[in-house]
């Protein structure tokens, strides 16, 4: 006895054409990439590794400490003088880079200090050369 199978024709020469996509290749595909992907990944690392200089003699003189203060009124005082501009600063700089060792400057902003005076300063002191440059007192401005 005879089986009937199912024609592949409808009446036609032709087969029916198939409307499904064949997703097996596309899965393949995508696993080898990701194998791929995650063996040339190369290991991170969660430090980074300085090579920091070793000094040969240990400091034993504090450096100088010169503090810029910015009050409310943007005026700038050079360890508690007040200046009279822009140009008074850049000569205090030019003399504080010329010191040996340089000197340590603690820049430091009452709240109600205008940002454009405080970035003044700041850029003054990294035009003239000086590189020891630290922001003190920001404390205030932490939230309890």
């Amino acid at each position: 006895m005879a089986m009937n199978l199912p024609s592949l024709t409808n009446g036609q020469d032709e087969p029916e054409v198939m409307m499904d996509i064949n997703t097996t290749p596309l899965i393949d595909v995508m696993l080898v990439l990701l194998i791929m992907l995650i063996i040339t990944i190369p290991v991170q690392l969660h430090s980074v590794n300085l090579d920091m200089p070793q000094s040969a003699t240990p400091q034993t003189k504090k450096p100088n400490v010169v503090r810029i203060e910015v009050d409310a009124r943007s005026v700038v005082n050079w360890n508690g003088k007040p200046l009279a501009d822009r140009a008074a600063l850049d000569a205090l700089l030019l003399e504080a880079k010329a010191q040996e060792p340089q000197p340590e400057l603690h820049i430091k902003a009452q709240g109600k200090a205008k940002y454009e005076a405080v970035a003044g300063v700041l850029a003054s002191a990294q035009r003239q050369g000086l590189t020891k440059i630290g922001i003190v007192g920001t404390e205030q401005f932490a939230a309890p």
